[in-house]
């Protein structure tokens, strides 16, 4: 009550030119009121009185049975497909209620806009989810499975938006060893699609890469409606090298997260899906390291232990004494070969001396050195045992004990005579 009894003293003690304020002023404090006093909030109406004006934003009215509110759709907000309103569509439009200050008009500055009912948007996502899911590029047995530790990481993104930030410097903390290759692309707008697709494509052609990350930040369903584009969705599908989706928040899904090989929530989490942590791979190296020592260690001990027994047995069974017996065998044969052989040569010998005195006993030459001669036929050599075969004035040897002659028979004679 003093608050109110206040200001109308105050109205009563001034004049109506110190109270005015101008129409700007006026306007301004209205717009400051609207502003601040209704939160950004969906409309429904009807489209009238469109206009489409070279700079690119759209002006027209929401209207319903019983009132109307102008609206103003700029163009910087106009993102997604290119859906063509007109005078009486119905919609929803998002956005803040303001004035423009210039007429006084109250208006609705307009931030995203679909359909009335089910959004365009939607029905559209729905659509193109069920026809790819039908195709089977959905489906788990046709998914690629990641490298355990990739030799190059590729990044599918805007070289300058705070996705390609956050992924890399995951990854360098993750394994820093790990080299990484941006293929930059529109990731929001009309363009976005074909620069996706012609950036899948240059990692193909490249080849240098056994991993993609393909993803952007978050954002609202027009600004990730690139990643649900039928031809991109195809060429994830169709790409030889492992694609990681990594497009919004994670409670944001878009087609492309479906055909990926591997959905990541966010693209931080995607960095740390595709590399693993270098400090885990130390850890465990160390730990296989120990175990081969152990291992290693103990092979070692069983081969010392059954060298140790190896060894005493050779050691009461040594091949060597088995050798040195079996030389002085060798030794004792041959001795005994060497004895026998003389004893066969002296046997031998003294059997050929008997055999040679027999022989001699009875040879003609024994008989020589006794006086007698063996008479022979000079031209054949042939002895001589029967006169009456010789006739005078043959040629004749007689063989001498030493020595031999050569005669002519002068006459013969036979034992009669």
């Amino acid at each position: 009550m003093n608050g109110l009894a206040s200001t109308v003293n105050d109205l009563l003690n001034t004049t109506p030119e110190q109270a005015a304020i101008t129409v700007s002023q006026l306007n301004r404090r209205a717009k400051t009121m609207l502003e601040q006093g209704i939160a950004r909030i969906w409309v429904e109406g009807e489209i009238s009185n469109l206009a489409r004006p070279a700079s690119g934003h759209l002006y027209f009215s929401l209207k319903d049975d019983g009132a109307q509110i102008r609206a103003a759709f700029f163009r910087q907000r106009q993102r997604g497909p290119n859906i063509q309103f007109k005078d009486g569509d119905n919609v929803l439009a998002y956005g803040r209620v303001s004035i423009y200050e210039a007429r006084g008009d109250y208006q609705l500055i307009v931030e995203q806009i679909e359909p009335a009912g089910e959004g365009a948007l939607k029905r559209e996502y729905d659509k193109l989810r069920k026809k790819l899911a039908a195709e089977g590029l959905f489906d788990e047995d046709r998914k690629q499975a990641l490298p355990e530790l990739p030799e190059r990481v590729g990044i599918i993104t805007s070289p300058t938006g705070a996705a390609v930030r956050d992924i890399v410097t995951v990854l360098r903390r993750r394994f820093p060893s790990v080299p990484v290759t941006i293929y930059p692309a529109a990731v929001q707008g009309d363009a976005a699609p074909g620069e996706l697709m012609a950036a899948i494509a240059d990692a193909e052609r490249r080849n240098e890469c056994d991993v993609l990350i393909l993803g952007r930040g978050g954002g609202s369903i027009e600004d990730l409606w690139a990643f649900n584009n039928e031809l991109l969705a195809r060429a994830i599908a169709d790409c030889p090298i492992p694609i990681v989706s990594a497009v919004g928040h994670e409670v944001d899904f878009t087609i492309a997260d479906f055909v990926a090989d591997v959905r990541a929530p966010t693209p931080s989490g995607a960095a740390e899906l595709v590399v693993p942590d270098r400090d885990d791979w130390l850890r465990t190296i160390n730990r296989l390291a120990q175990r081969v020592a152990r291992l290693g260690q103990r092979s070692l001990e069983d081969r010392e232990q059954t060298l140790d027994y190896l060894a005493r047995r050779l050691a009461s069974s040594s091949p060597m004494a088995s050798v040195e017996r079996s030389v002085g065998a060798l030794s004792n044969l041959r001795q005994r070969l060497k004895a026998a052989s003389q004893s066969a040569l002296s046997n031998t010998d003294h059997r050929l001396q008997l055999a040679m005195r027999a022989l001699h006993s009875v040879s003609p030459l024994a008989t020589l050195d006794r006086g007698y001669a063996i008479v022979m036929d000079a031209d054949s050599g042939k002895a001589l045992t029967d006169a009456s075969t010789v006739t005078p004035g043959s040629k004749i040897r007689a063989r001498l004990h030493s020595g031999e002659l050569s005669a002519t028979v002068n006459g013969v004679s036979s034992n009669d005579d």
